[in-house]
């Protein structure tokens, strides 16, 4: 699976079922640029697990206000809609992983 590209109109809709890992990044963002690929291994390989999913912070700014991203890249974990934890700044596949594993049911 790929990581889903989110728009105002399907932000809502796409976090409030089970666990979803929403990266706000920006095209012009060095780290976001390293961040992207490791976003797409981690969609690939959580499958149907979790819903991982994009939002370009320059084309929708509107869900990065709601939730208080001020640095990007940030992380945001929901789980049915709330929002459960945030990291802020690249993170390498494995601790991404061990995070978004922890909140997965078993």
């Amino acid at each position: 699976m790929k990581a889903k590209e989110l728009t105002i109109s399907t932000f809502k809709e796409t976090i409030q079922s089970g666990i979803t890992l929403v990266d706000f990044w920006a095209p012009w963002c060095g780290p976001c640029k390293l961040q992207g690929p490791i976003i797409e291994d981690v969609a690939e390989e959580i499958g149907g697990r979790a819903t991982i999913a994009k939002v370009n912070v320059d084309e929708y700014a509107a869900p990065a206000a709601e939730y208080g991203v001020r640095g990007i890249p940030t992380m945001i974990l929901f789980n049915n809609g709330e929002q459960v934890e945030t990291k802020v700044g690249a993170a390498p596949k494995s601790q991404l992983k061990q995070w978004l594993e922890q909140s997965l049911p078993a």
